[in-house]
């Protein structure tokens, strides 16, 4: 990857980090460890990856995104913001009553959503009817859908594996945000979810392995998800939760707690550093 381009995904994914610890700290509540943790991920697929439009947010023939862990809302807000879809300014309104910025993504109301999510497991069932709807349609758009490594739990998780192989969606691609820490605490303590690799490969899935803060990394895997036919495509991203904020940082108390002022300039100031 050229350094322009490196240098433009990591300004994308501060910013993005930037406007996640703005929201929960202005509602003082949210999730942000998660949404630190895919803050590299959505910086890749709206900066490099996915074909899509601020100007026409509902563009028929536009990627499509489904964010199926929809409590890390606050990222996929900021990240939308940082690509033009909304102003940045708005993010303050995060969780207010009144705003339509709220703690889970609603596609009615916020332009670029593209579904609606927060029960999780659900996400990714829509994603493959998008999928599915753009092979019936002959479409040549792609579907990402970012699923958390603890709903993973889910059982619908892995009934939405089995459709889309069974329907051949290589147009769509799953993301794993594998930090390893749920609400209740580490994956493999709560309900282990693990191996991952071998679950979807059993399911006929392409399976892509990625450092998630490794924009080198997730270049390759995308090429690789892309290149794949037949069959759809998981890449299995290796997180750390809180990514970017040393003391949120593999800490599972910052799942879904806002920081107070201290924090808050504390962790600003940490990332404003890196750029």
């Amino acid at each position: 990857m050229d350094q322009a381009k490196l240098k433009q995904l990591k300004t994308a994914a501060a910013n993005i980090r930037l406007g996640i610890l703005e929201e929960v700290h202005a509602a003082s509540s949210g999730h942000p460890g998660g949404s630190l943790s895919i803050a590299d991920i959505l910086s890749y697929l709206y900066f490099s990856e996915m074909n899509v439009d601020p100007k026409n947010p509902q563009w028929e023939d536009r990627d499509r995104l489904v964010l199926s862990k929809g409590h890390t809302a606050p990222a996929l807000y900021a990240a939308l913001a940082e690509k033009g879809f909304l102003p940045k300014e708005d993010l303050k309104t995060f969780r207010n009553i009144n705003s339509y910025l709220q703690g889970h993504p609603d596609m009615k109301h916020t332009p670029g959503c593209d579904m609606t999510t927060g029960s999780l497991g659900l996400g990714v069932s829509a994603a493959c009817g998008m999928a599915l709807a753009g092979k019936i349609r002959k479409k040549d758009y792609r579907v990402y859908a970012i699923v958390g490594d603890g709903e993973s739990e889910e059982g619908q998780v892995w009934e939405s594996a089995m459709f889309a192989a069974h329907n051949n969606l290589d147009n769509l691609c799953y993301i794993l945000d594998l930090n390893g820490l749920q609400i209740d605490g580490k994956i493999t303590d709560v309900v282990d979810p693990t191996p991952h690799d071998k679950k979807f490969e059993a399911f006929n899935w392409n399976v892509i392995y990625a450092d998630a803060h490794d924009f080198d990394s997730l270049e390759k895997a995308f090429a690789a998800a892309r290149a794949c036919k037949g069959k759809p495509s998981v890449i299995i991203a290796n997180s750390t939760k809180g990514k970017g904020v040393s003391f949120m940082e593999n800490q599972v108390g910052w799942h879904g707690k806002a920081p107070n002022d201290e924090q808050y300039e504390a962790a600003v100031a940490e990332i404003k550093a890196t750029m």
